[in-house]
Order: C-alpha cells, then sequence, then structure tokens
C-alpha cells in the first residue's frame, strides 16, 4: 500500500507498507524525492517516527546530491535507442564477469550459492533466494570493482544467514576487513542506471 503525505520539513514522502519489507527502511532519490518503507507489521506511526528522526540524515542526502548535480555538466537527456544499447553492453559485461567473480569470491570465502543469474533489476544490486540462487543487476557493471564484490559478498553471505541479523553482519564485516558501514555508505552514493 503506497500513500503520498506532507512532512513539514521534509515535504512530500512517499509512505509503502509492503509484505516484502523485512525492515523500516529510507531512502532519498536522485530527485530528493523521500520514501518510507516499512513492513505490514509494523505501525504506521513507529515508522513515522523514524523518519522523524533521521531528517537530519534526508537534509544531508539533499545536499549531497545537489553538489553532485552541480559538479556534473548537463548533458541532453538519452534516446530509448542510446539506452538499450548501454543495457546490452552491461549485460553482455555482466554475463562474461559476474559469475567468474562469483566463483573467485566463493572459493575465497568457502561460501557457496547453487546458481548467478543476470537480470536488469533496477530496484537491488542483487539478491539470494532461500535456496541460495544468487540474482545479480546488470548495473553491478557501472559500480567501482571494489563495490561490485562487496554486493557479491554480502549475497553470497545469506547463503549462510537469509537475514540481516547480527551474525550476518559480523560475517560481512568480516569478510570486508571492517568496512562493511563504509562501503554501504558509499554504494548508497549509486544509482542504477
Amino acid at each position: 500500500m503506497k500513500q503520498v503525505v506532507r512532512h513539514p520539513l521534509v515535504g512530500e514522502v512517499t509512505l509503502s507498507q509492503s509484505l516484502r519489507a523485512r525492515r523500516i527502511s529510507l531512502s532519498v532519490g536522485a530527485s530528493g524525492a523521500v520514501r518510507l518503507s516499512y513492513p505490514c507489521g509494523v505501525a504506521r506511526a513507529r515508522a513515522w517516527a523514524f523518519l522523524e528522526s533521521r531528517i537530519g540524515w534526508i537534509e544531508e542526502a539533499r545536499r549531497k546530491i545537489a553538489a553532485r548535480l552541480a559538479e556534473q555538466p548537463q548533458q541532453p537527456p538519452r534516446s530509448e535507442e542510446e539506452i538499450l544499447r548501454r543495457r546490452e553492453e552491461l549485460r553482455r559485461a555482466a554475463r562474461e564477469t559476474l559469475p567468474a567473480r562469483v566463483a573467485e569470491l566463493s572459493e575465497r570465502t568457502g561460501l557457496r550459492c547453487r546458481s548467478v543469474t543476470i537480470r536488469a533489476a533496477r530496484t537491488k544490486w542483487g539478491s539470494c533466494s532461500g535456496r541460495n540462487d544468487l540474482s545479480l543487476s546488470l548495473y553491478l557493471m557501472a559500480l567501482p570493482e571494489h563495490l561490485r564484490d562487496f554486493v557479491i559478498l554480502h549475497e553470497l553471505c545469506h547463503t549462510v544467514h537469509h537475514d540481516h541479523s547480527p551474525r550476518f553482519h559480523a560475517l560481512l564485516d568480516r569478510l570486508v576487513g571492517g568496512r562493511e558501514k563504509e562501503l554501504q555508505r558509499e554504494l548508497r552514493s549509486y544509482r542504477t542506471e
């Protein structure tokens, strides 16, 4: 269920209560739009309190977006043909690169998955099914290599812990040399396509 609500400081906020949501999360899109997602078992008041506690974070995220846009030269909108060509280039590169990299990191860490699928997912960098099948977004190819590895390691950790429990985060943090939070912050500055 989605609903747009006006906040006195933030402006419009899209509330999204979903069966798929596992936790309360807040995001600021490239346009500065705010989205508050939360599981069906969580009261709207609790989700709203979470947003209230993160007003400073929202303002900082918007400042960073504005600064990034100011630094980038304005480019004309890309045609549909260019977008499709770029997507196919990324898909080809992903198929050539990602399964082999998953195999390398799997060998190095001892974490095993059943299969690797490349998809054009735009909302998630990757996912791990209950049967330990990894699905990776072809847009990972637009990330720096160290962040691609971070996403792959994140999904491989789900083959052991199918949640975001403290044990999951402890394992991931150990595998990335104590830099999980730092890498997660850096990853948030990227968007698919």
